[in-house]
């Protein structure tokens, strides 16, 4: 039997280009495939990454070269050409980013070639086709080209500055909060930080991004091939880590990224004991209510590895909750999946959840099923419950077979409206407790 895709939870290469690209201040993508794709993966993230809108020229704007079937035959460069000039004299933008489909890449169209010629006005290509992988693909080939043919080379780095990688625009729906609170906490250790889709970013600044002294990934999958482009390119070194949510593992970030820039621990101390005492000062507020109520639960997790351990790693850290399954979708790399496996061994709860890496759908509802006893009609029967489940919109329905609490964080997420929430740092994660339980007293 053959590979196949179940509900799947990325798009192609080029949707999650054409994302990355929406996310850019005043950038504006030229596809060059048939007339479907832009659109179609346009609505996709604008309907399914919370509501996040098209961008300043996404959706049904996005110039395409519309190539058909006598172009498949006998080429579309000179078309694409038509396309470029007719954008350039249209459309007002900073920056002007080719990105190729399937089609035009299997016929050989050299797009990146014939976008070079328009350098002097802007304009990039980026080889992008569906086939090169999924969204967190195109997301690194899009910062990745900018990397190396966009951003200038400096020889004089600042020693304070880092480029903030692997949160990737609309598969992870809360990008922009969640990038607001990391840029304004490495802010009070007096670290800024070049984003490329943050609130005051822009094309003029992104150029300027060599000037790091740093790169901080904060994914397993995505932005590591833009973080080696950047030590190509421009001498810069980087270091990988978790999203930081909560107090402890905010703190772990903080004094990583303090220690990489040799910033004195004594300036992390006061901001970290600032920080915690303020996010205490919320949390006991519920504290009694919780305990009187029972909110602890058995907590189940289908995400990326983006989000998977720094989830489990908060509900089980600070809000005592048992892990126990997390199923991993954009892992397939055996080393890899089991370099993020022993991530979980560091929890201090007694149980340790079951991890499997599983990106079909159906196969991961059946191990999760697979996990817990049978019910034989025994007299007495421990049941998984009560359950939480923190996923995607997908495992909606799971979660009610299970009358299990439920929050859609992960991609996609088509049943929430998200502006500028975010759940990193230390205030992000109560922002995150106060989903989490609203949605078990919601029925009171």
């Amino acid at each position: 039997m053959g590979d196949f895709i179940e509900r799947s939870k990325f798009s192609c290469a080029l949707g999650g280009a054409l994302s990355t690209i929406a996310a850019i201040p005043k950038a504006v993508p030229i596809v060059h495939a048939s007339g479907g794709c832009a659109a179609a993966l346009s609505g996709t993230y604008n309907l399914s990454a919370g509501y996040r809108g098209v961008g300043y020229c996404g959706g049904n704007m996005i110039p395409t070269s519309n190539i058909s079937q006598s172009h498949i035959v006998f080429g579309g460069e000179e078309k694409l050409v038509g396309q470029i000039e007719s954008t350039l004299k249209y459309i007002k933008g900073d920056i002007y980013i080719v990105v190729t489909g399937c089609q035009t890449e299997m016929i050989g169209d050299d797009a990146v070639s014939i976008a070079a010629r328009y350098q002097d006005r802007n304009v990039i290509g980026v080889s992008a086709p569906g086939f090169l992988g999924n969204t967190l693909r195109g997301y690194d080939a899009i910062l990745s080209a900018l990397v190396k043919n966009f951003i200038e080379k400096k020889e004089e780095k600042d020693v304070r500055t880092i480029n903030l990688l692997g949160i990737v625009p609309g598969h992870d729906v809360f990008y922009r909060g969640n990038i607001a609170a990391l840029t304004e906490l490495l802010g009070k250790i007096g670290v800024k930080v070049n984003s490329f889709f943050g609130d005051a970013e822009s094309v003029e600044k992104i150029k300027g991004y060599g000037n790091a002294s740093l790169s901080v990934v904060l994914s397993e999958a995505a932005g590591q091939i833009t973080a080696k482009q950047f030590e190509t390119t421009h001498g810069i070194p980087y270091v990988t880590t978790d999203l930081p949510i909560g107090p402890k593992a905010s703190e772990r970030f903080l004094r990583l990224i303090a220690e990489k820039l040799g910033i004195e621990k004594d300036v992390v101390d006061d901001v970290v004991a600032a920080e915690t005492k303020y996010f205490y000062s919320y949390l006991e507020r519920i504290v009694d209510v919780a305990a009187d109520l029972d909110f602890q639960r058995y907590v189940v997790a289908f995400t990326d590895s983006y989000y998977a351990f720094p989830l489990i790693d908060f509900v089980s850290e600070e809000l005592g909750w048992i892990p126990h399954f997390v199923s991993i979708n954009d892992l397939h790399d055996k080393k890899k999946q089991e370099e993020y496996s022993k991530k979980f061994e560091t929890l201090t709860s007694k149980t340790k959840p079951q991890v499997i890496y599983e990106d079909k759908e159906g196969l991961a509802k059946k191990k999760l099923r697979a996990s817990w006893p049978y019910n034989n009609n025994q007299k007495y029967y421990n049941a998984l419950s009560p359950l939480y489940l923190i996923g995607s919109v997908v495992e909606r329905d799971l979660a009610n077979d299970y009358g299990a609490g439920f929050l859609s964080v992960a991609f996609p997420v088509s049943n929430r409206a998200v502006l500028n929430k975010g759940y990193a740092g230390f205030r992000g994660a109560l922002s995150l407790t106060e989903d989490l339980l609203s949605n078990l007293v919601s029925a009171r």
